[in-house]
C-alpha cells in the first residue's frame, strides 16, 4: 500500500489569519505556532499508525526528485489547496504555506481551461520561491482534454489523481482513462487512482446490486456498496497496468490491487461494527 496521508485538520490561528481544515487562508507567512502544531500533528498520526499496525512490504513509487511513496518510505503527508488554481498567486502562496507547515505533497484542483494553463507558472513561482514540493492534478471529468491540450500543464505537475467515477460514462470511460494513462506514459508520471463515495462508478454499482440481488442469501447494501468501491479501483489499476506494459507504467501505479482482500476485510469490520452499534 501507498501510504499517503492527507491532513485535514482544525488548527486555531491567531488574530489576522484565517485557517481550516489544514489550509491557510491567508496569504502570510505561517507563524512558528502552526509549525509547531503541524509537527505534533504528523507525529502523532504516524506513531497511531504504526502502533496500530505492521506496514506491508510495497513497491515504492516516485513522486518528483525527492518523495517516495510506499517501498519503506516513511508515511508521506498529503494537502490540498482551496483557492482558485487559475490564480497562480494565491495558489503558490498557499501551496508554500502547506510546504512550510510539513506537507511533502501538495494536491491542486485541475479542473478547467484557466486551471489548467496556470499550472505550469505555480510551478516557476514555486521554483522562484525555493519550494519544490511536488504538484498533484486532481482531475475532474475533462481530465483527458486538458491533459492532452496543456502539455506544460501535463509536464509541471508531480503526480497525476484520477477517479475512476470523473473520467466519463459507458462506452467514454475507457476512451478518457487511456488518454490520461498515455500522457502519465509519455510524461512520465506517476498515477494515483482514488475512489470515493461521492463519485462512483453508478452503471458499475448497479450490475452488483443486480447481481446481489440474486444471491439466495443478499449481502448488505452496504456491503455491496463497499465491493463497488474496491472493484472500480482494482478494475481501473489493471487497465493503467495493462496500457503502461511491464516496466511501464506498472512499476509507478500507485495501486492497490494485491491488497484487495485487506482493503474489503477492513470494510466489512467497520460495517459490521456499525451494526452493532446500531442495534445495541
Amino acid at each position: 500500500m501507498a501510504h499517503e496521508q492527507d491532513c485535514p485538520v482544525e488548527w486555531q490561528a491567531p488574530a489576522g489569519a484565517k485557517c481550516g481544515n489544514g489550509l491557510l487562508e491567508s496569504a502570510g507567512m505561517l507563524c512558528e505556532e502552526a509549525a509547531n502544531f503541524a509537527d505534533k500533528f504528523l507525529q502523532e498520526r504516524v506513531m497511531a499508525y504504526s502502533a496500530a499496525k505492521e506496514r506491508r512490504q510495497s513497491v515504492g513509487v516516485k513522486v518528483g526528485d525527492k518523495i517516495q511513496i510506499g517501498g519503506g518510505a516513511p508515511v508521506v503527508v498529503q494537502s490540498m489547496t482551496n483557492t482558485d488554481t487559475a490564480d497562480i498567486e494565491g495558489t503558490a502562496q498557499q501551496v508554500a504555506a502547506l510546504a512550510r507547515a510539513g506537507s511533502e505533497l501538495v494536491r491542486i484542483t485541475v479542473d478547467k481551461e484557466e486551471a489548467a494553463k496556470a499550472v505550469p507558472h505555480i510551478r516557476d513561482r514555486l521554483d522562484q520561491m525555493g519550494v519544490d514540493t511536488p504538484l498533484i492534478g486532481d482531475f475532474h471529468y475533462i481530465g483527458h482534454t486538458l491533459l492532452r491540450d496543456h502539455p506544460a500543464c501535463a509536464e509541471a505537475l508531480g503526480k497525476y489523481r484520477i477517479n475512476p467515477g470523473n473520467v466519463g460514462f459507458r462506452e467514454k470511460q475507457d476512451r478518457n482513462f487511456s488518454m490520461m494513462i498515455e500522457r502519465a506514459i509519455e510524461f512520465n508520471k506517476p498515477v494515483r487512482i482514488g475512489v470515493n463515495w461521492g463519485s462512483l462508478d453508478q452503471a458499475m454499482l448497479a450490475r452488483m446490486m443486480d447481481e446481489n440481488a440474486k444471491l439466495p442469501e443478499p449481502k448488505d447494501v452496504r456491503l455491496v456498496m463497499h465491493d463497488t468501491m474496491v472493484e472500480s479501483g482494482l478494475q481501473s489499476a489493471a487497465r493503467a497496468e495493462e496500457l503502461g506494459g511491464k516496466g511501464g507504467l506498472a512499476n509507478r501505479l500507485e495501486s492497490f490491487a494485491d491488497q484487495a482482500d485487506e482493503v474489503r476485510g477492513a470494510l466489512v469490520s467497520t460495517s459490521e461494527g456499525q451494526r452493532s452499534r446500531s442495534s445495541s
